[in-house]
């Protein structure tokens, strides 16, 4: 029994080795937490509505530079960013909520 042991754990040692190759844990560069990546992904479509205001507001003023594709393009664009961070919002949510359920 202390055979397979032996080579199981040498086994594991050897995989343990392969997947620090693929993917090391203590690769050096930026680490960011949830929070700031959230933050940055809500100014994001923030900007994208501002911008998208700003266009829609520009073409019914008559400014010829800004046609109604630009402006129905920048619409879908924030419509999209905006639906997609409130189906990250809920997923959030939701996790959070399982976590909360769980026993301890």
């Amino acid at each position: 029994m202390d055979i397979k042991a032996t080579a199981l754990l040498n086994e594991m040692q050897s995989l343990k080795g392969e997947a620090q190759q693929l993917a090391p844990v203590n690769a050096p560069g930026p680490h960011q937490d949830f929070a700031a990546l959230l933050t940055r992904a809500v100014d994001n479509v923030n900007g994208l509505q501002q911008s998208t205001d700003g266009l829609r507001t520009r073409f019914e003023l008559g400014d010829e530079s800004v046609s109604l594709e630009q402006v129905m393009i920048a619409a879908q664009k924030s419509g999209l960013a905006f639906d997609a961070t409130v189906q990250v919002r809920n997923k959030v949510v939701e996790a959070y909520k399982t976590i909360m359920n769980m026993p301890v």
